[in-house]
C-alpha cells in the first residue's frame, strides 16, 4: 500500500512538472544559424510554434530593435507565406560601407496564403541581418502571433536577469564576441592564403600529419598483435591447467 501511494505521488508530481513546464516550450524564440558575432552578419531563425488545438497561426510580425537598428535585413522566401519588410526613418542615420543610411527595416511581417501553422506544428522564419551592434550583448525582437480565430498573442515582455521568466517573453538574440572578420568565413580563407604563401609548407604539414597518423596506426597494430599473442598464451595455459586438473580428479 505504501509503495503504491509513493508511486501515485510520483506520477502526480511528474504531471504537475510537465504542466508547469509545457508553456516554456511554446514560446516564440530566435536562434542564429551558427554564431551571431558583434559587428558581423548572421542568419537568424524565428521559431514559431502553434499553441492552439483548434486554430492555426496565420500571421507573424517581428519588430526589430529600434535602439539598435540593422542596416541590412533580408528575408528568405517560404512556401505558403508572403513576407513584407517595413522600413522607417531613423532618428540617427547609420553608416554602412562609408554610406549614410537614414532608413532601415523596422518590422517584418509573414502572412500565410495557405493553411499557416496548424496545431501540433511549428515554422521557422529566417532573416539575414547585419551589421550586428558592438555595444550590446543581446537584441530583443518583440513579436506578435495571430491565429485564424483572430486571437493575437503578444510576445513583447523583456526577460530580466534574476527574475522569473515572464508569461509572454520576447525573443532575445544573444550576441557573441566580435571577430576580426565581421562578414564570416574570410578569416579561414585568409589562413589558407597565408599557408599557400609559404610555398610548400602546406604540403609539408600534410605530409607530417600523414606520417604521424601512419606511425600512430603502426603503434596501434603492434599493440593489438602483442595483446593478441598474450591472450593466446593465457588461453593455452588455461586449457592445460584444465586438462591437468581433470587428470588429477580421475586419478
Amino acid at each position: 500500500m505504501k509503495a503504491s501511494r509513493i508511486a501515485a505521488s510520483g506520477v502526480a508530481a511528474g504531471v504537475t512538472v510537465l504542466a508547469l513546464s509545457a508553456p516554456a516550450f511554446a514560446h516564440v524564440t530566435v536562434q542564429p544559424e551558427g554564431a551571431a558575432a558583434k559587428g558581423g552578419y548572421a542568419v537568424v531563425d524565428f521559431k514559431v510554434p502553434n499553441e492552439r488545438d483548434d486554430a492555426s497561426t496565420t500571421k507573424v510580425e517581428v519588430n526589430l530593435p529600434a535602439d539598435h537598428p540593422l542596416a541590412s535585413v533580408m528575408a528568405q522566401a517560404i512556401p505558403g507565406w508572403k513576407v513584407q519588410l517595413t522600413k522607417s526613418k531613423l532618428a540617427k542615420p547609420l553608416t554602412m560601407h562609408g554610406e549614410k543610411i537614414d532608413q532601415a527595416v523596422t518590422k517584418v511581417t509573414w502572412t500565410a496564403d495557405g493553411k499557416g501553422i496548424e496545431p501540433g506544428y511549428f515554422q521557422k522564419f529566417p532573416l539575414s541581418v547585419g551589421a550586428l551592434p558592438e555595444d550590446t550583448d543581446q537584441l530583443v525582437f518583440k513579436a506578435l502571433q495571430t491565429y485564424s480565430d483572430k486571437e493575437v498573442v503578444r510576445w513583447i515582455e523583456v526577460p530580466e536577469k534574476g527574475q522569473d521568466e515572464p508569461e509572454n517573453p520576447a525573443p532575445v538574440l544573444t550576441l557573441t564576441a566580435a571577430t576580426d572578420d565581421h562578414h564570416g568565413g574570410a578569416a579561414a580563407s585568409g589562413d589558407d592564403d597565408a599557408d599557400s604563401g609559404k610555398g610548400t609548407s602546406g604540403a609539408e604539414n600534410a605530409s607530417a600529419t600523414t606520417e604521424k597518423t601512419a606511425a600512430a596506426s603502426g603503434d596501434s597494430d603492434t599493440t593489438a598483435r602483442v595483446l593478441g599473442a598474450v591472450g593466446i598464451v593465457v588461453g593455452i595455459a588455461g586449457v592445460a591447467f584444465g586438462v591437468l586438473a581433470g587428470r588429477r580428479r580421475t586419478a
